[in-house]
């Protein structure tokens, strides 16, 4: 009979075979406060759109004679913002560069 050391040795070998040992056990928990940290950033950023549009459609509401137009109007506006908001902090979506948009006007003229 073997003894339990030896049973558990090859039981250690055999499963090192079939399942290899987990290369990221050591990290820190800096990945998963990135990963936090990336999503109240996106979802303040979101809430935020969405506030600001409520707050215009709100203040246009009180002073011009459009209730509730204005509100639904703007907290749609703020809503589509805040999307694009995500998805441009996602990389989803990407700003033209300054540049890029001075040669598009530029070639616009050529025509």
């Amino acid at each position: 009979m073997d003894s339990l050391e030896e049973r558990r040795k090859r039981l250690e070998e055999g499963l090192e075979h079939v399942q290899p040992k987990d290369e990221g056990a050591g990290t820190t928990g800096q990945d998963s406060r990135a990963g936090y940290n990336q999503a109240l950033r996106i979802s303040s950023e979101f809430i935020a759109a969405v506030i600001v549009g409520g707050l215009i459609g709100y203040l246009l509401d009180t002073f011009l004679p459009t209730k509730p137009w204005g509100l639904v109007f703007f907290v749609l506006i703020g809503f589509v913002a805040g999307v694009m908001n995500v998805l441009r902090v996602t990389g989803k979506v990407t700003s033209p560069h300054p540049v890029d948009r001075i040669g598009q006007h530029r070639n616009r003229d050529k025509r």
